[in-house]
């Protein structure tokens, strides 16, 4: 699903224009965005979890020369899936297996 998908599908459900629901997805992501940013933990019940991992550098090699290089330490964001949304995705694969047979 795309974000204009997402913009869409959520005009069509709460009977809204899509301008409003732009705005309403925009507002979330930038939300969730500077949450990120600040290194808070976000977390949405149901679905899963995020929060920003520290990564130490290190050296690795140049895959093309082979030559060592410094790889600098980082920030990156990490996704847990929630249990719920574990299981309903394993439940619909299930689905799937039993309906191809």
């Amino acid at each position: 699903m795309t974000k204009s998908e997402l913009i869409e599908a959520l005009a069509k459900a709460e009977g809204i224009t899509l301008k409003a629901a732009e705005i309403a997805v925009n507002v979330t992501f930038e939300s969730m965005e500077q949450a990120l940013v600040r290194s808070d933990r976000l977390e949405i019940r149901g679905f899963g979890s995020f929060k920003v991992k520290d990564y130490e550098g290190y050296k690795g090699r140049n895959p093309k020369t082979g030559a060592l290089i410094e790889v600098s330490s980082k920030k990156l964001p990490f996704f847990k899936v929630g249990k719920e949304l574990k299981e309903r995705v394993n439940a619909e694969e299930a689905d799937v297996r039993i309906t191809v047979k």
